[in-house]
């Protein structure tokens, strides 16, 4: 009897799975959405890893930006800036699946042209904080969707852009806020913790 329970709850198993990976035969709009959000709300798995190893000189430039904006250092926002195009341009999207690889491609080409911008605009750091603003939005997905290699925070500025608030990714849970640099170093909240 125990032998039939055990070979019932086994086949239970493996069919729930069997039909999770059939979700992505749909198609649409919806579909994407759908994938990105079951993508952002799935630990990562081992085809992740990799992707999360090779997403992390990414996210390292970006904090490196974070972190110059956060000193009102432009020149340093801008090198960073050129950093992360390079990381882009060296990105490995092989062992991405197709699904994997449309997300990927959506997000890099927006986040590319800001992180093209802010490499352009060194002298410029309002210019520089509004790419950033932009910039982070396709960050939070990448993060969410392939992993960041480490933990991550996502913070929030309520005060940035007239009051209408913008976020950012953070290495630390400690507020550096890169909106307001050193005018208000501190003011944020972190909203998430992201693993």
């Amino acid at each position: 009897m125990k032998h039939i329970i055990l070979m019932a709850a086994a086949s239970t198993i493996f069919f729930a799975a069997c039909n999770n990976g059939n979700n992505e035969s749909k198609t649409g709009s919806d579909t994407t959405q759908s994938t990105q959000a079951s993508a952002s709300n799935t630990p990562a798995t081992a085809d992740n890893q990799q992707s999360a190893s090779s997403i992390k000189g990414i996210v390292s430039s970006y904090l490196e930006m974070k972190n110059a904006l956060a000193g009102d250092n432009d020149k340093g926002t801008a090198a960073a800036g050129d950093a992360m195009v390079t990381a882009f341009q060296q990105f490995d999207k092989s062992s991405l699946t197709a699904e994997q690889k449309k997300n990927y491609e959506d997000i890099e080409s927006d986040a590319k042209e800001h992180a093209e911008h802010i490499g352009k605009n060194a002298g410029n750091i309002k210019h520089q904080r509004e790419h950033f603003d932009m910039l982070s939005k396709d960050m939070y997905e990448l993060v969410k969707t392939f992993g960041g290699g480490q933990h991550l925070y996502y913070d929030h500025c309520p005060m940035y852009n007239n009051g209408k608030g913008a976020d950012w990714i953070s290495e630390t849970k400690e507020i550096a806020n890169p909106y307001l640099g050193k005018e208000m170093p501190t003011c944020g909240t972190v909203k998430e913790e992201l693993k």
